[in-house]
């Protein structure tokens, strides 16, 4: 692929963002993304991509991709588990507060099953809170519970976050942050003398 066909994706790309976000899921046509784009044609857009959902696994390629990047930033020089999960939680409040409108496309897309969750992909998403609590409970620093289900349950009030900001778009996420924060906190710590 060539620089111009990547930038014209990329084009695409952010413009099918802006349109999710802008009109929804289901306004969101080849020809309200070309319009955002500045294209002549829907042609391109076919050009670049065999449909819709392809073109909507792009873009969740481009809003996810990303915070890979901005978790190992955040986790570096982080020596406990117990720091390693407030910095997870954090790290992801703050990725989402700094991505907004495209975790709202995002919604957009998941909500109206544009893009679908494949088995085996919960155990991904899950997989590095899992992997702190496990190390936590191998350390001794948190106490016994199924790491699993706890994963489950973390992640899931981070998922919820973009939820909140359509309904409360002015909620203060600092305080989202810290209160989550110091709720995991207290649900992983282990107690003195056990």
């Amino acid at each position: 692929m060539t620089f111009t066909e990547d930038a014209r994706r990329a084009q695409i790309v952010a413009a099918a963002i802006e349109t999710i976000a802008d009109l929804g899921y289901a306004n969101a046509s080849f020809a309200q993304i070309a319009r955002q784009a500045g294209l002549s044609s829907t042609g391109l857009i076919s050009y670049h991509f065999r449909g819709k959902s392809d073109l909507m696994a792009q873009v969740a390629q481009e809003v996810f991709g990303p915070i890979a990047q901005h978790m190992a930033e955040r986790m570096t020089g982080v020596t406990s588990a117990a720091q390693a999960l407030e910095t997870y939680i954090r790290a992801t409040v703050e990725f989402i507060a700094a991505h907004r409108r495209q975790m709202k496309a995002v919604l957009e897309i998941f909500m109206n099953g544009g893009i679908h969750y494949e088995r085996g992909t919960e155990l991904v998403v899950l997989s590095p809170v899992e992997e702190i609590l496990r190390g936590g409970q191998a350390a001794g620093e948190f106490r016994a519970f199924d790491p699993r289900v706890m994963a489950a349950v973390i992640q899931r009030a981070l998922d919820g976050l973009p939820f909140l900001l359509e309904t409360y778009p002015d909620i203060d996420l600092d305080a989202y942050a810290d209160e989550l924060a110091t709720t995991f906190a207290l649900a992983t710590v282990r107690p003195a003398g056990e």
